[in-house]
């Protein structure tokens, strides 16, 4: 691939000087840079690096002298991560998959494919599946019956959509992830010591054995549009009301989203977050690696759980949260703080405690 330099500095919005003319092959960090390359020094802390390689343009921080590094072209920009953006994009090489329908593929009759829709090896599509314009599916997707697929979605292999599932346009799904599987309820015919734990804090050990009875999802989910999806990531079917993801919103790798959860739009779930069945989320809505939810819980918009977070009652909208259990972050860093002078505080009363035992045993 073979770009411009100033066509890159148009679709950036930035200003791009010297050789706006100079070709390059691809995006590079500064020290590996060949002169074919474009170098990525967005910061003061990269100058070093760039001397180290053989670029002869780079995307500089503004107000960087250029020409005294030795470059022939440059591009400046004033948000470097949002920058990395547009630039992945221009260089970005989509999965090569021919439009049309693969001789391997199984697609029942009553499916409809989209115009230019690519349909990859080993597809299988179920009945009356609805395939949107423009749609990618690679290798070894399977779409159930009564799917609908939005228009330009791109969905890697290994990927299973479940039954009666709604997704909006230019929807992403990442190798082996499950939209619609069935969620994880179950009910036993007498109160469970589950049930007793979590009304009295306590179990009395007197719950005789229960067989489970499964509570099916008869609804489903409905994804809308810009929704991203990471590998091996599962959204589960709502019961009677069906799973919401909304416009917007991205969902890391080994993210676990049970049934009859609302989530709001444009929230980002980092990799391995869960959120517990029938729980909402607002609009914005941010949880770390390895953040867990709780059940029947409401944040409101705009929450940022860090890390590891287990958030376990409702949470008002614009905290931040941090621990476990999860409290406000300021909270968090002084009980964290506190905790780590304990042991300093033991020993000084036991030390005090052993003074005032010898004043008790003199006469």
């Amino acid at each position: 691939m073979v770009l411009i330099l100033r066509d890159i500095a148009q679709a950036l919005g930035a200003e791009c000087v010297g050789q706006t003319d100079m070709a390059v092959a691809r995006a590079s960090e500064p020290g590996n840079a060949g002169p074919d390359d474009l170098a990525l020094a967005m910061d003061k802390s990269y100058a070093d690096a760039l001397a180290q390689g053989q670029a002869r343009a780079a995307v500089l921080w503004q107000g960087a002298d250029w020409q005294a590094m030795g470059l022939q072209a440059a591009i400046f920009v004033t948000r470097p991560r949002y920058a990395m953006a547009g630039i992945t994009a221009a260089f970005d090489r989509p999965p090569e998959l021919s439009v049309g329908i693969h001789s391997t593929a199984i697609i029942d009759p009553t499916a409809s494919i989209g115009a230019n829709a690519a349909i990859g090896p080993y597809v299988v599509i179920g009945p009356r599946a609805e395939i949107g314009e423009g749609a990618r599916l690679m290798a070894n997707v399977t779409i159930a019956e009564d799917a609908k697929i939005g228009p330009d979605a791109l969905i890697y292999s290994g990927t299973r959509i479940g039954s009666r599932v709604s997704i909006g346009a230019r929807f992403i799904a990442h190798y082996n992830a499950v939209v619609g599987s069935d969620g994880f309820s179950f009910v036993t015919l007498e109160p469970h010591a589950t049930e007793e734990a979590r009304r009295d804090f306590t179990a009395s050990g007197t719950t005789k054995p229960q067989a489970y009875s499964r509570i099916c999802s008869n609804a489903s989910v409905v994804i809308g549009d810009d929704v991203e999806l990471g590998a091996c990531s599962t959204i589960d079917k709502g019961t009677v009301a069906d799973t919401i993801i909304g416009t917007g919103s991205k969902i890391d790798n080994h993210v676990q989203i049970g049934h009859n959860v609302r989530i709001g739009q444009h929230c980002l779930l980092c990799a391995h977050a869960a959120v517990a069945g029938s729980t909402v989320l607002g609009d914005r809505v941010v949880l770390g690696g390895q953040a867990g939810v709780g059940d029947h819980l409401i944040l409101g918009d705009d929450v940022i759980a860090a890390g590891a977070s287990a958030i376990l009652s409702n949470v008002p909208a614009g905290r931040v949260m941090m621990g476990y259990p999860a409290m406000k972050m300021d909270q968090n860093i002084a009980a964290y703080k506190a905790l780590r002078r304990l042991p300093r505080l033991v020993a000084k009363l036991d030390a005090l405690q052993a003074k005032v035992s010898k004043l008790d045993d003199k006469p």
